[in-house]
């Protein structure tokens, strides 16, 4: 299989403007996603795909490959689609922006839901942890998933779910993290249809699959570092280099 990750790239965010372009520690959050990315060495091409000339120029001035993207975009599946459309390759694997401390293993576990006899009918993957902290279990900007037994996902919400009703059982709670893998025509396929009613109330992209009827594979990760959403999200990652 040829197998690619594409990095969306938007350089406005409504919670942290330009966030792509902050310094952490000597490099810039994107150059970070992009040099873990490439250094999992699990790919065949690794690319940004970005709206802005500046994030454009800070990748390739120092090496990387990037490329902007056409036409205007409501979110990072639709952004790499479009460049995705032309090229020969089996499975895309969508690494958010402010995702800096990419690691290969939890890429590879997700790569490998694609591999095997069962694997004809996964069509979507994407990646989930544990949350323990309550303070980010109740926090909206981290979205939370629920799955089935056979680790399908349920339902993504910004909202706590489950919700803990019943006291004599512990819940437990998952975090989804925005990285996930496409086949192609799977990715073709959510950009050709309208934006869902759940995907627009929540502001969740994925939702788009569910909502259509399309099975989205959860693969349990136990670390993925930190998305850069706020400007305290940044100083907490500093103090992991």
């Amino acid at each position: 299989m040829i197998k690619i990750a594409m990095i969306p790239a938007r350089y406005a965010a409504s919670r942290f403007p330009a966030k792509l372009m902050q310094l952490l520690g000597d490099k810039t959050v994107i150059r970070h996603t992009y040099d873990n990315t490439v250094a999992t060495g699990l790919f065949d091409k690794v690319m940004v795909v970005t709206d802005s000339n500046i994030i454009y120029n800070e990748i390739t001035s120092h090496g990387g490959k990037a490329t902007m993207s056409i036409q205007q975009h409501e979110s990072g599946s639709d952004r790499i689609a479009e460049t995705v459309a032309g090229m020969d390759v089996d499975i895309v694997v969508n690494v958010q922006g402010d995702e800096p401390f990419v690691q290969k293993e939890p890429l590879q576990k997700l790569l490998a839901v694609f591999e095997g006899d069962a694997a004809q009918n996964v069509q979507v993957a994407s990646l989930m942890q544990v949350l323990k902290d309550p303070k980010f279990i109740s926090d909206p900007n981290y979205v939370k998933v629920v799955v089935d037994k056979n680790m399908n996902a349920l339902l993504f919400s910004r909202s706590v779910i489950p919700y803990h009703r019943n006291q004599q059982i512990i819940p437990v709670y998952y975090e989804h993290i925005g990285v996930y893998a496409f086949r192609k025509q799977a990715l073709v396929n959510f950009t050709n249809w309208p934006i869902t009613p759940l995907e627009a109330v929540e502001k969740i992209e994925c939702l788009r699959y569910l909502e259509n009827g399309i099975p989205i594979k959860m693969v349990i990760t136990q670390y993925m570092g930190i998305e850069i959403d706020t400007p305290e999200d940044l100083v907490w990652a500093a103090k992991l280099l």
